[in-house]
């Protein structure tokens, strides 16, 4: 499937862009999972100032989708109709430290973020190590691994919204809930400053190693998969209501719930979006039919499906 072209005009309206406009570009190698279809546009804005730049001379009725590593997502095959902002780590990845603050690029990776705070002697970032995931979508989420979370050490977070102004959160104001925030979906974050607490180094590398040696051990990390599938229930964990409604090991297609980690869906190769948003689908249904309990997706769903 493709899309009209609509990068010409999006040109001729924005003489001063730096970033990088591509028509009908194919999202599948942007994710984890492999599928999906084409962006009708993809930009990838040089810098902050050019990102807002292009968000005030977009059009306001033009959809507007952002995607970052793309490591909890499925791009469905019919691909994403409007815009889809991509932040690359050239303009987006820096990481730094001063005293007892790292600050973060929303395109950083959260293994990079967890790397740098280390190197500074700084604990509490931990975690992040864990997370295969960037910045970005650590703040949309509140992502969380290991026992801790995006709001355990986020002091403010920094965003543009589709009229490309500037605006700064504080941890109080970001509204975190369990895998969200409470901000205007809307926004794009593309900064944040976290708190680190000084610690002995080798503590902090134990400390890591042990995160490391979890998501190997427990984790079918070396598969094309998307993380995990579901949002844990109040009071239950989502792969043993897999486990228990008989899900391990289930296909649809070329989709498979993992025999590893039941919580997470995996491309065996020739899977389509479709496939794997399916075996999703019965998953969440077979646990509804056992246990009364209807899990709800934790990775991001965007675009259409193929007509």
């Amino acid at each position: 499937m493709t899309f009209p072209d609509i990068t010409p005009d999006l040109k001729v309206a924005m003489p001063g862009l730096r970033g990088r406009l591509l028509a009908n570009e194919v999202l599948a190698p942007l994710t984890w999972f492999r599928v999906g279809g084409p962006a009708q546009v993809l930009f990838t804005p040089a810098d902050e100032d050019d990102l807002a730049y292009f968000l005030k001379n977009l059009p306001s009725d033009l959809p507007v989708t952002v995607v970052g590593v793309g490591s909890n997502l499925i791009v469905r095959d019919g691909g994403v109709p409007g815009v889809v902002i991509r932040l690359a780590p050239r303009g987006f990845g820096e990481v730094e430290t001063e005293g007892e603050i790292v600050r973060a690029g929303t395109a950083a990776l959260d293994k990079r973020v967890a790397e740098v705070a280390a190197t500074a002697n700084l604990s509490g970032l931990e975690f992040l190590f864990g997370i295969p995931g960037s910045i970005g979508g650590a703040l949309r989420m509140n992502a969380g691994a290991n026992g801790g979370e995006t709001k355990d050490i986020l002091i403010e977070a920094t965003a543009l919204d589709r009229q490309g102004n500037h605006h700064r959160f504080t941890n109080a104001e970001m509204k975190f809930t369990y895998r969200a925030n409470g901000l205007d979906p809307s926004l794009i974050f593309t900064s944040a400053r976290f708190r680190g607490l000084p610690a002995a180094p080798e503590a902090i590398r134990a400390r890591m190693a042990e995160v490391q040696t979890h998501r190997e051990t427990a984790q079918p990390i070396r598969e094309k998969t998307g993380g995990s599938t579901f949002k844990n229930p109040p009071g239950h964990s989502a792969w043993k209501l897999v486990d228990a409604a008989g899900c391990r090991g289930l296909k649809v297609g070329g989709a498979q719930v993992s025999e590893m980690h039941c919580n997470f869906l995996i491309n065996t190769g020739d899977a389509t979006a479709h496939d794997i948003e399916q075996l999703g689908e019965t998953v969440r249904a077979r646990v509804k039919a056992a246990s009364g309990i209807e899990l709800q997706w934790e990775i991001k769903r965007i675009g259409i499906e193929r007509t």
